[in-house]
């Protein structure tokens, strides 16, 4: 082959692979996002529902365009990567490595504040260590008080009202129930459980002190297959009402053994608004299932309904019903950050969340920069029948769902707090 046959060959390689080495180097990469949950074992349900939820504001990012960043013609996308923990603080310690092994800078949690506390440290830990592989946790169902007061971080965001502030939002109807005088407070035994049953014992003696709390104590989390010696004792003790924190298969197994022995009172919740809850009591919890949150969707606004209606269209299945607001406002405040700062740098983001302030189909939020808790609104909701007043969207397929009786702006949301933040 002839020398200038072979410089010919090479302009011509060039010519024809130029462009499309060029195009490569002109799409930037995603920005990656760990989801690190439960995905199998007892709360594989809870797990996959977070992932819907998270999912679905992923791909609204990205259906938009992305994130766009100041000066520069290309936008970045979100890609949303799963994690199993199994429910295991060491399997999600071992995700945590994984998740930053493969380049990860924002972390997303929240069912377990064991697991959440277990995280916070060992991110501080790697922050500390590796200061370029910095990372980002963002949590929003990990609801311990200690999260954002004594074990705060600059690392960490919390986008849920932790467990003193719910208390507080039911303990406000809790109070108008001049019927009740007698409650059983039951939970799961790790650190949520734990501050659940103290705060319900603080605020009950502070706010109903004629109120008898017949009944308190701990199960074993995620372990009980048959919840039917609990509520006999419910039962016997003469309780109006039970008090609890549980979630997930927890608290549908109770609320299925308290349907199998007749037991007729209420049951104050935190999360009794899904995953089969309703579905399991029927008409015997209409007017019986009270349970606050950030939001339901029988909060009566059209821009709520639009909202909610968009989730449905991306999962139709009845099953798939358990939609959380909190965590659309998390990926909003997340991807106005990234923009704000121009850059994906952890120092940077988290400092621009700090000052987050999100709106979302009329629902509104804002991040308190002294301890990391995100404020917004709270609902206090009560199980009816599809079509009654108030009533015009039901849970899961189920002829049920929860009317808004109560709620609480959230500025009135606030709690102190003890958090001595630490800054890089």
């Amino acid at each position: 082959m002839s020398i200038f046959f072979q410089s010919a060959l090479r302009w011509l390689v060039l010519f024809v692979l130029f462009p499309l080495v060029a195009t490569a180097q002109t799409v930037p990469s995603p920005i990656k996002i760990a989801l690190i949950e439960g995905l199998s074992g007892p709360f594989a349900n809870t797990g996959e529902a977070v992932f819907r939820n998270v999912l679905l504001a992923v791909e609204r990012v990205n259906s938009h365009g992305g994130i766009r960043f100041k000066g520069k013609a290309a936008s970045r996308a979100l890609v949303l990567e799963r994690y199993d923990s199994k429910g295991q603080t060491e399997e999600a310690l071992t995700a945590l490595k994984s998740a930053i092994d493969h380049g990860t800078r924002f972390v997303m949690q929240g069912n377990s504040s064991a697991i959440a506390a277990a995280l916070i440290d060992a991110i501080n830990k790697h922050n500390e260590r590796e200061p370029s592989k910095r990372v980002v946790f963002l949590n929003y169902s990990a609801v311990d008080p200690m999260l954002t007061n004594e074990k705060c971080s600059f690392w960490h965001f919390r986008f849920d009202a932790h467990a003193d502030m719910r208390m507080s939002a039911l303990m406000s109807v809790i109070k108008d129930d001049a019927a009740l005088k007698s409650v059983y407070i039951i939970g799961q035994d790790y650190s949520f459980g734990q501050a659940v049953a103290r705060e319900a014992r603080r605020q009950l003696s502070r706010r109903r002190p004629d109120v008898r709390i017949v009944g308190d104590e701990l199960h074993a989390m995620g372990r009980v297959k048959d919840f039917l010696p609990y509520v006999t004792k419910i039962k016997a003790s003469g309780a109006q009402a039970v008090i609890t924190g549980n979630w997930g298969n927890d608290l549908t197994l109770l609320i299925k053994a308290a349907k199998e022995v007749g037991f007729d009172g209420k049951f104050y919740t935190f999360y009794g608004n899904a995953l089969g809850v309703p579905a399991t009591l029927g008409d015997a919890g209409i007017g019986k299932v009270v349970v606050v949150a950030d939001w339901l969707p029988n909060v009566f606004t059209p821009q709520s309904e639009a909202f909610y209606q968009t989730f449905r269209q991306r999962f139709p299945k009845p099953s798939d019903d358990y939609v959380i607001m909190r965590m659309q406002l998390m990926v909003v405040a997340l991807v106005q950050a990234i923009e704000s700062a121009g850059t994906i740098d952890s120092v940077a983001v988290a400092t621009a969340l700090e000052r987050s302030a999100v709106t979302f189909y009329s629902q509104r939020g804002s991040m308190r920069a002294t301890d990391h808790q995100f404020l917004q609104p709270l609902v206090v909701g009560v199980m009816d029948r599809l079509g009654t007043a108030g009533v015009k969207l039901d849970v899961e397929g189920s002829g049920y769902g929860f009317r808004v009786i109560k709620t609480i702006a959230a500025q009135d949301t606030q709690q102190p707090t003890t958090c001595k933040m630490r800054r890089p």
